[in-house]
């Protein structure tokens, strides 16, 4: 069944080279019942490490049946280790998350068992544990967790059961229950193979092989006794574990992977709070800054819809005599015959309104309020985004006829008429009579500007009737596309200087404004705050991946010993870094989740106390899920990798 050639091993320690085994060679047959004796240091421990696909010797050859070992892969050892071999160690080796059931039935995860249930309840039954199936090992006694190690060990119906120093931590009592226990599994027919340094317990072999300084000293049969054969048996089952139809079917089903994770963060419950807690904030800050971000973009595009759009603005300017600036206006006013003249350049201005402006006293009853007054044209209504939504603008003719017709504002509207509609009442604008025809759309506030303070009157009636202004104050003209901005705005200029005769040194006489500049200038100062306000968030994140790249380290230095465990009833190296990949994802996904209702409900907080425009957007919230995804699985592998490559041995002396 198992045959050692010339077996050696040899461990560096430093600069120290320790020969644990020295061309050890050796057979075991099938059924048989093995002690290996031999003082600490003997490579007693060594050698059954080795028997049990383990550890890989450095020279010399092993077959399992007809099989050579030397030539399997990691992947393919862990396979026929999980069907094969069962270990029952000194330290037991229990998960302390775990029931005894769960214990006994982890190699069925690898297998590709879990299902099989059934069989790991029948094997704590044969023990003498059906009534602690249960009990986490804190609940069990020393002889009983190693009872549960040693259903764990049957669970999968291996041929070979490896036992190190199986008595060591216990009792007498218990010590007579394991062998009792090792006996009868011998007389069913499993092959034992025990390492003890008690030459009471080796006393239950059939065979005893004692080992000094790596080597066989001697050898020595007590009963010749045998089971029936089982080589054939063996190669059979390492050529149906090593098939490709039984490596499909073993494969480790995503459920499994992802209950061990989070079982893992339960029994760590401070650690993953801590690791999740980092990626929340993280995730939190994104939504929130984003949020932020997008509120003030949508804030200041309402503004700037407020103000119309391939708007050019002109207005009257001033000049400089002997070093003093004179007033606005002193050298150019415009009158209607400017108006005239740029709705001749058809080509490129779409609309065109004149716009005189001043403060006026309104009165309504006994209530009163002084606000802004506008007499514009019937044009801007479309220019400025000034379509009454209760009412109706003035019309060209009431333009013409100079009527006393008015809109007002949402807030002179407030605080004359409250919540009552005003279209139709009669008040006074400067001791002038008008009648109420409309209430212009809400457009908030423009920094200490509230837009919303005004009322607008046709401009012939603002400028003979309220104001007594002969000249127009400014001219907005809508140009006809984009594209016709800059060359509409050089027209206009021409045709101003013409009009008005101007020379050189009058050319700043007159200013025009493009409002589409002003647009793209706010639209691009929002984006860079919305992008650097998004970059300290996601640093944020990314800091609280790195801790959970610290968490996750520290999680794989305290498991060592179960990684080492899960390896030798098993699990391959993928299956280790699957889990604790999955661990890392877990967390950043749970941190992530928290953080969109966190990162919300600040949003929502800051836009009740702070008064802040915010806006949570779906966007926001698929870039930092995402974000913290990413951050989990890039910080993840490197601890899920460094996991994944522990030495099953080394993993289970590790303390």
């Amino acid at each position: 069944m198992i045959e050692l050639k010339n077996i050696s091993k040899t461990y560096r320690m430093g600069k120290v080279e320790v020969k644990a085994l020295q061309n050890v060679s050796l057979k075991v047959s099938p059924g048989e019942f093995v002690a290996i004796m031999g003082p600490s240091g003997s490579g007693k421990s060594t050698l059954m490490h080795v028997l049990g696909l383990l550890d890989r010797p450095d020279s010399g050859d092993y077959f399992l049946g007809e099989r050579k070992i030397s030539i399997l892969s990691d992947e393919e050892l862990s396979a026929v280790r999980n069907r094969l071999v069962g270990f029952v160690f000194q330290q037991f080796h229990l998960l302390p998350r775990m029931t005894a059931l769960e214990n006994a039935a982890l190699p069925l995860i690898y297998a590709g068992k879990r299902h099989l249930k059934e069989k790991a309840k029948e094997e704590i039954q044969e023990v003498g544990l059906a009534e602690r199936i249960n009990h986490r090992p804190n609940e069990l006694s020393g002889g009983q967790q190693q009872r549960v190690a040693i259903a764990r060990s049957l669970v999968n119906d291996p041929l070979i059961i490896m036992a190190d120093e199986p008595t060591g931590n216990l009792d007498s009592k218990s010590k007579e229950e394991i062998i009792s226990i090792l006996k009868k599994l011998n007389q069913k027919g499993k092959t034992i193979i025990v390492v003890t340094h008690e030459r009471e317990v080796a006393s239950h072999a059939r065979r005893i092989i004692t080992m000094r300084d790596g080597k066989i000293v001697s050898d020595e049969i007590i009963s010749a006794e045998q089971k029936v054969s089982r080589d054939n048996q063996t190669d059979q089952i390492i050529d149906m574990v090593l098939s490709k139809s039984e490596r499909k079917a073993r494969k480790t089903e995503f459920f499994d992977y992802l209950r061990q994770a989070g079982a893992a963060m339960i029994s760590h419950k401070v650690r993953s709070t801590l690791s999740i807690l980092g990626i929340l904030i993280g995730v939190a800050a994104v939504i929130a800054m984003l949020a932020i971000g997008q509120g003030a973009k949508e804030s200041i595009e309402k503004q700037l819809a407020s103000l119309g759009s391939n708007l050019l603005i002109v207005r009257p300017g001033s000049t400089r005599s002997h070093g003093v600036a004179l007033e606005t206006g002193s050298v150019t006013r415009f009158t209607f015959q400017d108006i005239d003249a740029i709705k001749k350049l058809s080509g490129e201005v779409k609309r065109i309104s004149a716009s005189v402006s001043g403060r006026g006293q309104i009165v309504y009853g006994n209530k009163n309020w002084n606000t802004q007054l506008e007499g514009v044209d019937i044009d801007y209504a479309e220019m400025r985004a000034s379509v009454p939504p209760i009412g109706r603008f003035f019309t060209d003719y009431e333009v013409k006829m100079r009527e006393k017709v008015a809109l007002l504002g949402p807030t002179v509207a407030r605080e004359l008429f409250g919540d009552a509609n005003p279209v139709g009442e009669t008040i006074k604008i400067n001791l002038v009579n008008f009648k109420v025809i409309g209430v212009l759309p809400a457009k908030g506030a423009a920094g200490f500007h509230d837009q919303d303070d005004t009322v607008i009157i046709p401009v012939t009636t603002a400028m003979y009737r309220v104001l007594g202004k002969e000249y127009i104050d400014t001219i907005y003209v809508e140009v006809a596309s984009p594209n016709l901005i800059d060359q509409a705005q050089e027209d206009i200029s021409n045709t101003i200087i013409k009009q008005h005769h101007l020379s050189k040194n009058d050319e700043d006489s007159f200013q025009i404004r493009n409002m589409t500049d002003m647009k793209n200038t706010l639209e691009s100062t929002t984006k860079t705050m919305s992008l650097l306000l998004g970059a300290i968030a996601a640093i944020s994140l990314l800091v609280g991946g790195i801790g959970i790249m610290n968490i996750m380290l520290v999680s794989v230095t305290e498991r060592t010993r179960e990684i080492g465990l899960r390896k030798a009833i098993g699990a391959n190296n993928t299956d280790i870094m699957i889990q604790f990949l999955i661990e890392a994802i877990l967390m950043t996904l749970i941190g992530g989740v928290v953080g969109i209702l966190l990162g919300t409900g600040i949003s929502v907080m800051i836009s009740l106390f702070a008064g802040w425009a915010v806006k949570v957007s779906l966007t926001s919230v698929v870039l930092a899920v995402t974000f913290s995804l990413f951050v989990g699985i890039v910080f993840g592998l490197w601890p899920a990798r460094q996991a994944s490559k522990l030495d099953p041995i080394e993993a289970l002396r590790y303390e």
